[in-house]
């Protein structure tokens, strides 16, 4: 292997970025530019097979948004700072020709040892295990089965927030009893405990598991007295990176080191990808960056995490979990009493 190639299940990535799943990659013209990019994989707009999520695609809106929650320009100059909250929906194109883009350009992409994954969102199981086999017919390498969209409550019926572990098992294992072909079951972030989801994930079947879906919110706007964009909004932006870097050590700690994991929900940067795999991820998907400061982001990460891992003499499969696998229990940390004192600001001691 040369040193940014990693290793997800049965599939070598010749680099462990990702382009996630989202607007940015609607088209065939999207698709292209994230290859042009040099990621390892690229993850197609989902689908699924209801009107409703297609019709919602019509109804999104978008804002970035400062430290202080006020909203900024859309000049894809976007500070990492920021945060992105929005209304989203799925791929409108009929499902065949979906199917046909998909599967060509991904075989176009294996000439230069690179993915393009077809990925779906669970609405009605019987549907998505039969859309599952049309991928894995058309020819389509690998399949992200994406029960974690953060709009699981507010459309019901249409996309689904998965959070129970036994329904998380089964619904899995109905997609992998059908086809061969690697799944990679992405899970939501809105659970209590996101590491027993991704094992769940894994005994039902799934190659990897991605995690994790963004966060629902509400944003009041002190201007309108109003919920920005009028409505409960997919929330996501660097300031969830640690919080993903907990479930990935804590996934790496219960599941094992050889546990397929990639990271997704804050990373914007090359930098963020290799942070994400010291806590354990094998590979990472960028995806808000992408759409709020263009496809450079994706080649800057690239050549970011080659550098670096060239600089350090390291490897991408030697690194992953470094850092979680050194994660001290709060009870074997030394006692230094008095020691937060001189973190108190005046007047508190």
């Amino acid at each position: 292997m040369t040193a940014t190639e990693t290793r997800i299940g049965r599939t070598t990535l010749k680099n462990p970025v990702i382009c996630g799943s989202g607007e940015h990659v609607l088209t065939e013209a999207g698709l292209r530019s994230a290859l042009a990019a040099g990621v390892g994989a690229v993850v197609a707009k989902s689908v699924n097979e209801t009107q409703a999520a297609k019709d919602q695609l019509d109804r999104t809106d978008y804002a970035l948004l400062d430290g202080d929650w006020n909203r900024l320009p859309w000049d894809f100059t976007a500070p990492r700072n920021a945060t992105l909250a929005c209304r989203s929906g799925l791929q409108t194109m009929d499902f065949d020709a979906w199917l046909e883009i998909t599967a060509r350009l991904d075989a176009e992409a294996a000439k230069t040892g690179q993915y393009v994954i077809g990925s779906i969102i669970l609405a009605d199981l019987d549907a998505a295990v039969d859309m599952a086999k049309q991928v894995q017919a058309a020819g389509i390498r690998i399949l992200e089965y994406n029960v974690g969209t953060p709009y699981g409550d507010e459309a019901a019926g249409v996309v689904t927030t998965e959070r129970a572990t036994e329904r998380v098992t089964e619904i899995v294992r109905a997609v992998c009893d059908v086809v061969d072909i690697p799944v990679w079951l992405k899970i939501t972030g809105q659970s209590e405990n996101v590491a027993a989801l991704a094992k769940a994930a894994l005994d039902g079947g799934a190659e990897a598991v991605s995690l994790m879906g963004r966060f629902l919110g509400m944003i009041p706007e002190l201007d309108t007295q109003a919920p920005l964009l009028g409505t409960n909004l997919g929330t996501g932006g660097g300031w969830a990176l640690p919080v993903t870097c907990y479930w990935l050590s804590k996934s790496r700690a219960q599941l094992g080191p050889d546990a397929a994991v990639i990271g997704m929900n804050g990373a914007r940067s090359g930098e963020d990808v290799l942070r994400m795999m010291l806590a354990g991820a094998h590979a990472v998907q960028i995806s808000s960056a992408v759409w709020t400061n263009g496809f450079d982001v994706l080649a800057n990460a690239v050549e970011t995490v080659k550098t670096y891992l060239e600089a350090r003499g390291d490897t991408a499969t030697g690194i992953i979990g470094r850092a979680a696998d050194q994660v001290v229990p709060f009870s074997a940390l030394p006692q230094r009493p008095g020691f937060w004192e001189q973190f108190a600001p005046p007047g508190a001691v």
